[in-house]
């Protein structure tokens, strides 16, 4: 009775997916292109599963970055299909992008927009490296196909001074009540709210634009609540904790944290890199406005004070991504503020950046020390954040382990058309799998064991089962297509 209320409940989202092409995968999330691996401060030999260290970014690879030059002024992502403005020259106010966009012509095309920061941020790639200066820098894009300017160092600006404006605004106000845009900086590797007025002569800040067209879905989630504490996004293939499990941790011990969780019957948690736990932020939603954190109301976020011990604050989240950024590179990692990004200035505490910016604190310190303040802009570094972890939702997988001796049931090719192998499994003894439809009634029960472990669908009209592995200490289900 209680495996057919689990699968009720599973095929109950599943059936709300028709058409599976047009509803899974519409917002693919392109990978980081990190491929080095880290400790706390230096690069480091790849790490095994088990050894510290292990899960970060590097150990696990999604969709590669692929782009193609259309040598129209135009390039293509070829994961996310989103066309680009190859080129930025000048700087705009956020008023005139929107009329420069409605009016381009670019590559013979009139569909041009200003992009969502979800849409610009998909461009990021964490092989970049923020340096000291323009000539050590290496831009958080790929430069082989999109030029990125950096700051006119001569009329005083920084060289860092490059950002990119998207169509985002914040719900709220940043620093002393401004009126602020979100943005990518492809320079220093952030998201940060801006001001959209210069504060002190109120005229309208100008800054850069890449402006985008196709894939209107892309940065469109689509949560499923699956009942037992995870939430699936269909559009990514990501299911995700819907509740962080309240407890702060250094870099470190939330990498360690997320592979050993087991929870909701599933043991292939991670911790997710910088873009996909960008995915999951709510730009809709901010503390000042919606008394909430940014993200849906589906998931649950524990409430922190803020430094100054205020209530109605939320925490900022680890993610796997190590950031090049500053005097010791290795030393940071990327987290998203998923409440206020927060900093003193001139002795007041502030929120400077707004609540989905993306930052980044030292992978690790000493507690007492923390929170504390750092930069321009005061920045609050807490240093010892807080985990959701994610796993790929069976049978769309957008990130792969890069260990195939890895103990989880892996099916494949998934979808099927008639026999797929089954990874993971003991050599030592037959294993009971059943295929379960969208009824939870078993449709055929096969004993598989070495050597060939496969399992046939032959026969089966084309649909979303679940197959269900009778381990004896536990049972393990994947969902799996058959075309």
């Amino acid at each position: 009775m209680m495996k057919m209320k689990y699968y009720a409940i599973l095929f109950l989202f599943l059936s709300f997916v028709k058409g599976i092409d047009a509803q899974f995968n519409s917002y693919k999330i392109v990978d980081t292109d990190v491929i080095e691996y880290y400790n706390n401060n230096s690069v480091i030999t790849k790490p095994e599963q088990g050894e510290a260290f292990y899960g970060q970014d590097a150990n696990y690879q999604g969709n590669k970055p692929s782009y193609t030059n259309n040598n129209d002024g135009t390039i293509t992502d070829n994961v996310t299909g989103l066309i680009w403005q190859q080129e930025m020259v000048e700087k705009y106010s956020f008023e005139d992008a929107f009329h420069i966009a409605d009016t381009m012509t670019l590559g013979g095309h009139n569909d041009w927009r200003v992009p969502t920061i979800k849409e610009l941020y998909s461009l990021i790639l964490y092989s970049g490296k923020t340096g000291t200066s323009e000539s050590n820098a290496i831009p958080y894009i790929n430069t082989d196909y999109f030029n990125q300017p950096f700051g006119d160092t001569e009329s005083g600006e920084r060289y860092i001074d490059a950002q990119t404006w998207s169509s985002t605004e914040y719900l709220s106000t940043t620093m002393n009540g401004n009126e602020t845009v979100f943005g990518v900086n492809f320079v220093d590797g952030r998201i940060k709210g801006y001001p959209k007025y210069y504060p002190k002569t109120a005229q309208l800040k100008e800054m850069y634009f890449r402006m985008v067209r196709g894939n209107t879905e892309y940065g469109n989630n689509n949560f499923i609540d699956n009942g037992d504490g995870t939430i699936s996004d269909l559009a990514t293939g990501l299911m995700w904790q819907q509740a962080d499990d309240g407890n702060t941790r250094n870099w470190e011990d939330a990498l360690e944290y997320s592979e050993n969780l087991q929870y909701a019957g599933y043991t292939d948690w991670r911790l997710p890199n910088a873009k996909e736990l960008h995915s999951i932020v709510d730009y809709t939603r901010c503390p000042d406005i919606t008394n909430s954190p940014a993200i849906n109301a589906l998931f649950t976020t524990t409430e922190i004070n803020d430094p100054e011990g205020n209530p109605g604050q939320y925490p900022y989240f680890w993610t796997s991504t190590t950031h090049l950024d500053g005097a010791t590179p290795e030393s940071f990692a990327v987290y998203i503020a998923f409440g206020e990004a927060q900093g003193k200035m001139n002795e007041v505490l502030l929120d400077v950046h707004g609540a989905g910016a993306q930052r980044g604190d030292p992978k690790t310190g000493i507690p007492e020390d923390y929170p504390s303040f750092f930069g321009p802009q005061g920045d609050v570094r807490y240093v010892f954040n807080y985990v959701r972890c994610v796993r790929d939702i069976d049978g769309f997988n957008s990130i792969n382990n890069d260990f195939e001796d890895r103990n989880v049931i892996r099916i494949s090719p998934n979808p099927v058309n008639d026999k797929a192998v089954i990874y993971g499994l003991s050599n030592k003894s037959a294993i009971k799998a059943e295929i379960f439809n969208i009824n939870g009634t078993t449709i055929k029960t096969e004993f598989i064991k070495a050597p060939i472990q496969e399992i046939s669908f032959s026969g089966l009209e084309s649909g979303i089962y679940i197959v269900s592995f009778d381990l004896g200490n536990e049972q393990v289900h994947r969902q799996i297509v058959k075309l």
